[in-house]
């Protein structure tokens, strides 16, 4: 059996690298995307290849540590068989064969392998969210990321009304050209796994930003759980043929991936940011506002225009544009035809200088191109001109827009339709497309079942230790829905894998959503600690590395460093602290409730600034601000306005620091006994 061989993967990697994925078509034999150079097979493991062929023929798999397997092809073309993994090692080669060809795969290494999934906290590359939103030494960790026995297959996104077969996707080789795009929290789970097992690890990363966990579940699934009833019953007859004949009289490009590509995009800056052009045709609507409460015949996502006629009369200095709440997604702002800022971030603040030499004495003309790419988009929070001499003047109010470019997700690609560049085809939009906001998004990513049909599915049954998964940000506000289908679609994976994997999720971080009481988040992250009743499975607390500014915190290493703990205390026998504190049970004595955990480590902790963020409340439920002392191992939580203590919670807020951990340095999740 061959052993560990770093040396030798690095002399011949430049050489591999152009030749990463050999599962392309050759005489009729395919082999399904994942089975390519460079992957990861489950160690000591009955896994399974699969792939396309003549039917009835017959392949053998031989692997170079000795195993053979031998099938029949079936009526359909497909085949599938299992190959007997050894003990961790590698490079090893695999051949598949027919009677007329053979594919060889190389640098082919076996180890431990997890699937990565969730939403955009999960699908953050190391690099971060540039420009606004880095990794923590996002440039020191790409650097540092040299790590040949580390490999990341990409799903690439998909999205399907029925379940999918295959994905798209090629396995990658960890090294400091290739790492910036790798999932952050999914790459520092691999790397502490890495360096404690001494052995190759395999991510399969399938992710898609801002989606709820409804579209993660097969929608067997869902209408077992009784969930989503009328959305599903709204697109089951919908014929996306006709709609793609549609689709087809437009232009489309394709979601561009950096600023640059957004700034580029055609969407008429040239003219509809102009002060002569006319816009008296375009409809009317007040700002702020958002895309849901906007009376028109549009979807939420796509590419939006915004023209004001503002009058100045003071130009003696520069001025700010202000929008303090932020413009969802994305934004160009122009006045007077010249280009003043933009900024790719949902909820950053904008503020971009006016000079005053653009500016002109009276009416002056502010455009805004619009990009939103999921829920709903629009401007939040006060929108004014404010001089430098201290001058105010609100912009808010009457506006006229246009809508001009649909964003649609069909066939998995994510497209802007550019409904400005054939407005005659749009004029005679058909009488079939009568609800425009259900049938264009059928496959949008956030719609119930469509990532598990297009990027789980294709999936199953390859070989993995277990999965690691960080969502929840997109299901806020329906904590209830979320407690029952969260635990919903874990039970749905394992079953389709036909086991009871290891299933280890992120508690989602706190970030003030925005909600008048700053109390959206709490359930949810309560719905998620719930989950945990669940058998093998373990929750990584985030209480202490939220950012109440970026729903996207830049510490993901001590989120893929817990994840990774809970995966080598729970299926690699290290003797090491999983988890912080989690709330057990509690007591009432006299006027004091007493509280009791889980997993609290050596010893329960205190922060630096002490200990704090306890509420208790009577029968009444009004909950107060209370005292909290650690004796012992346990909690003693208490307020002198209240006598009779009957409930009492801990960081139950949007976005709080948590000051409560365990002397291993893990912090304790939010909680309450209303339950």
């Amino acid at each position: 059996m061959k052993k560990l061989n770093v040396l030798a993967i690095a002399a011949v990697m430049a050489i591999l690298l152009l030749f990463s994925c050999q599962s392309s078509v050759k005489k009729g034999l395919t082999l399904n995307s994942l089975f390519s150079d460079h992957m990861v097979l489950q160690q000591q493991q009955e896994v399974m290849l699969w792939g396309k062929y003549t039917p009835k023929e017959k392949i053998s798999v031989k692997a170079d540590w000795g195993s053979e397997s031998f099938t029949k092809v079936d009526e359909k073309g497909n085949w599938r068989l299992n190959l007997t993994t050894p003990e961790a090692g590698g490079p090893f080669e695999v051949s598949i064969s027919t009677r007329d060809t053979t594919i060889t795969l190389v640098d082919v290494m076996v180890g431990e392998v997890w699937l990565a999934s969730g939403q955009s906290n999960m699908e953050m590359p190391l690099e971060g969210y540039l420009p606004n939103e880095p990794i923590d030494n996002n440039l020191e960790e790409i650097a540092a990321a040299d790590y040949p026995n580390i490999r990341s297959y990409k799903v690439v996104r998909a999205t399907s009304k029925t379940p999918l077969n295959e994905s798209e996707g090629q396995w990658k080789v960890t090294s400091p050209e290739s790492a910036n795009k790798f999932s952050a929290t999914a790459y520092f789970f691999a790397r502490k796994l890495h360096k404690e097992l001494n052995v190759p690890i395999g991510i399969i990363d399938s992710d898609w930003g801002g989606t709820p966990v409804e579209s993660w579940i097969s929608l067997e699934k869902i209408k077992q759980l009784g969930e989503f009833e009328e959305e599903l019953k709204g697109t089951e007859s919908i014929d996306i043929t006709r709609i793609f004949t549609f689709l087809s009289n437009f232009p489309s490009v394709s979601l561009p991936s950096n600023i640059n590509s957004w700034n580029a995009i055609d969407l008429k800056d040239g003219t509809f940011s102009q002060t002569n052009f006319d816009d008296s045709s375009w409809s009317q609507l007040n700002l702020p506002g958002v895309t849901d409460e906007w009376d028109m015949d549009s979807d939420d996502q796509g590419a939006f225009w915004f023209r004001k006629r503002v009058s100045i009369a003071n130009i003696s200095s520069d001025y700010k544009f202000i929008v303090d709440g932020g413009i969802d997604d994305m934004d160009i702002v122009y006045v007077n035809g010249q280009k003043i800022g933009s900024t790719i971030c949902w909820n950053c603040p904008r503020e971009y200088t006016i000079p005053k030499s653009i500016l002109i004495e009276g009416e002056n003309t502010i455009a805004i191109r619009v990009i939103n790419i999921a829920g709903p988009g629009g401007f939040m929070g006060e929108m004014a001109l404010l001089s430098n001499s201290g001058e105010r003047i609100s912009i808010e109010g009457e506006w006229r827009y246009q809508y001009i470019a649909r964003l649609s997700s069909f066939k998995g690609d994510q497209k802007f339709y550019l409904y400005h560049l054939n407005s005659k085809a749009l004029a005679k939009k058909p009488a079939y497309i009568s609800n425009m906001n259900t049938i264009f998004n059928i496959n949008a990513p956030n719609n119930p079942g469509v990532l598990f049909n297009g990027m789980i599915n294709p999936l199953i049954p390859f070989g993995i230790k277990g999965a690691i998964w960080y969502q929840g940000e997109s299901n806020v506000g329906r904590a209830n829905q979320y407690e029952k289908i969260f635990p919903g679609m874990i039970d749905d994976w394992r079953a389709r894998w036909n086991s009871n994997f290891p299933f280890y999720f992120v508690q989602i971080a706190p970030f003030s959503y925005g909600g008048e009481q700053n109390e959206l988040s709490p359930a949810l992250r309560d719905a998620q600690r719930k989950s945990l009743v669940l058998s093998n499975t373990g929750m990584a607390v985030t209480m202490d590395i939220g950012d109440s500014l970026s729903i996207h915190p830049g510490n993901k290493r001590d989120v893929g460093d817990r994840l990774a703990r809970l995966a080598l205390a729970n299926d690699y026998g290290v003797d090491i602290v999983a988890s912080g504190p989690l709330y057990k049970k509690h007591t009432i004595s006299e006027n004091k409730i007493i509280l009791e955990f889980d997993l609290f480590g050596s010893e329960l902790m205190k922060g630096n600034s002490g200990l704090s963020g306890f509420e208790i409340a009577g029968l009444d439920m009004l909950f107060i601000p209370a005292a909290a002392k650690i004796v012992k191992d346990k909690i003693e939580v208490f307020s002198p306005a209240i006598k009779k203590p009957k409930f009492v919670r801990y960081a139950w807020r949007d976005y709080i620091a948590g000051t409560l951990f365990n002397k291993e340095g893990l912090p304790a999740s939010s909680f309450t006994t209303q339950d």
